[in-house]
């Protein structure tokens, strides 16, 4: 009873805080295998923020082609960063496929998360669903986490059409602080 109290109370500090959230200024981090599904992710959602005022930045702007993310984190590139004005950073990835999936309740910090590699591609064959996690970062802290599931695609077009309906839709207002 204990244990189940004590989730409880953890998914719901959760909830509060991504209700609490207006996103003001976001570094884009697209976590996947191929280096065109990174770039496309990090496109995609830096077009998004930014049609709703939000400043942002991808880390393809930051970092070089295939240095290691956790460079990110030097003291270097974080002064840079604030000097500019982004203290948040805006992570996805993929969840998994086919099936539906909840929020990870792993509270990784940003430098564990960029340490962690992905297998995941934006489509794969066979899929029918895929579903998206967004993670949202400040001072290395996770303040909120939400998966997006984006069904009935069959190829990657199909994929990122749907993303940035539903994305917009679901996920944005939350991000807004809209809820």
């Amino acid at each position: 009873m204990k244990t189940l109290l004590f989730i409880l109370s953890i998914v719901c500090a959760f909830n509060l805080k991504a209700q609490q959230l207006k996103l003001t200024n976001a570094v884009i981090i697209a976590q996947f295998e191929k280096e065109e599904d990174r770039y496309a992710m990090q496109a995609l959602f830096t077009g998004i923020l930014q049609d709703q005022q939000i400043k942002t930045i991808p880390l393809m702007n930051v970092l070089k082609q295939g240095e290691d993310l956790q460079h990110l984190m030097a003291d270097s590139i974080q002064s840079l960063l604030l000097q500019k004005g982004f203290d948040t950073y805006f992570v996805v990835n993929v969840r998994g496929y086919d099936r539906t999936f909840k929020p990870s309740t792993d509270a990784q910090t940003l430098t564990e998360l960029l340490e962690t590699t992905s297998i995941y591609q934006i489509y794969r064959d066979e899929a029918t669903s895929v579903s998206f996690e967004f993670s949202i970062y400040q001072k290395n802290q996770l303040i909120s986490r939400q998966v997006l599931r984006c069904g009935n695609v069959s190829d990657r077009d199909s994929v990122l059409k749907r993303l940035r309906k539903r994305f917009v839709k679901k996920v944005l207002p939350q991000l807004l602080g809209k809820v």
